[in-house]
């Protein structure tokens, strides 16, 4: 093996969107149509090694311990070809990765993954990338991936159509706010609709879109002010405005996209509820029917305990602010 190449791991943690992300205005490109602001999460992690092996004649990926399907494995490809075209090299690629949370089940599992292997990859391939480039080499594979590149609170933009270079930024480091997101698992399994479809059917079909895309900015810019303020209220608020309206939009499309089961339902009550009882806590979701619920530290346990004992309820995980990538050869 030619000496710059030398197999390389990286480390990355899934990201929770605090103003979601939904919608593209460039699908090619893979630009957001609205800005986001998102939590990069210690314990949702993700890990990956590449190595490019001359003499292999296709990329082999192997996703938590499985042959990877023809999908994955082309969003693989399709990453590992921009590496290999800056790197000037055409070996293929040995790629293994592993989730330590659930894959493709609305817990941003392809953030961290893209974040991972675009990471991976660029050392592998014997290149170095500041952060900014990583994070726009990761978000033509995932537009979340691109904010799994930094740790703590970070911003990613809508992109106007045919930008390329668009990457994600850091506003505010993991330990400016000790927050806790404890998430409730409410089904088994990877989702129904992969979220690019999901989003494709709002665009085209749902009623409420064009409003969603014209009212995503000014949530994004609420929770950006309540995160510089430590304005838990203010940013659970935003939050739960951005969920909802997303969600109206993936309900509302032909065919409609629902990715609520009975549990996620009952979880959304219990957050209220506690909430109605003084407790300052607030929903959020991804696309997918876990439920999250954002608070203080010194709240958490009370909340995960309230969590595990609503109805259809699978299993309660704690989460904190997390890093950045790393990575190691």
């Amino acid at each position: 093996m030619p000496p710059s190449l030398v197999p390389a791991r990286a480390t990355a943690h899934a990201n929770i969107a605090l103003a979601k992300y939904w919608g593209k205005s460039d699908i090619a490109h893979n630009l957001p149509a609205v800005p986001s602001i998102s939590l990069t999460l210690e314990e949702l992690v993700t890990e990956t090694e590449v190595c490019f092996e001359p003499g292999r004649k296709h990329d082999e990926l192997l996703l938590d311990g499985r042959r990877a399907t023809a999908a994955e494995t082309q969003r693989a490809n399709e990453l590992l070809d921009r590496v290999r075209n800056a790197a000037g090299i055409e070996h293929r690629a040995t790629v293994t990765s592993t989730n330590h949370f659930p894959t493709a089940a609305g817990l941003a599992s392809s953030a961290a993954g893209f974040a991972a292997l675009a990471a991976a990859a660029i050392r592998a391939a014997g290149q170095e990338l500041d952060s900014s480039e990583l994070s726009a080499l990761a978000r033509r594979s995932s537009a979340s991936a691109a904010r799994s590149v930094f740790g703590g609170f970070v911003e990613l933009a809508a992109g106007a159509p045919g930008e390329d270079g668009l990457a994600a930024k850091p506003i505010a480091p993991r330990k400016h706010w000790d927050l806790r997101l404890v998430l409730a698992l409410t089904a088994a399994g990877p989702k129904s609709v992969g979220s690019t479809e999901a989003m494709e059917r709002s665009r085209t079909t749902s009623p409420f879109y064009d409003a969603w895309v014209a009212s995503a900015p000014r949530w994004c810019d609420a929770v950006k002010q309540a995160i510089h303020d430590r304005d838990l209220e203010m940013l659970g608020t935003a939050m739960e405005q951005s969920t909802l309206s997303f969600h109206c939009c993936a309900i509302t499309s032909q065919p409609s996209t629902l990715y609520w089961t009975p549990a996620t339902v009952a979880a959304l009550q219990t957050v209220s509820k506690l909430r109605a009882k003084g407790v300052p806590v607030w929903s959020t979701m991804d696309a997918g029917p876990h439920v999250k619920a954002l608070c203080e530290a010194e709240d958490a346990i009370r909340i995960r305990h309230a969590l595990t004992q609503t109805p259809g309820v699978l299993q309660v995980l704690v989460a904190t602010p997390g890093p950045g990538v790393e990575v190691s050869s």
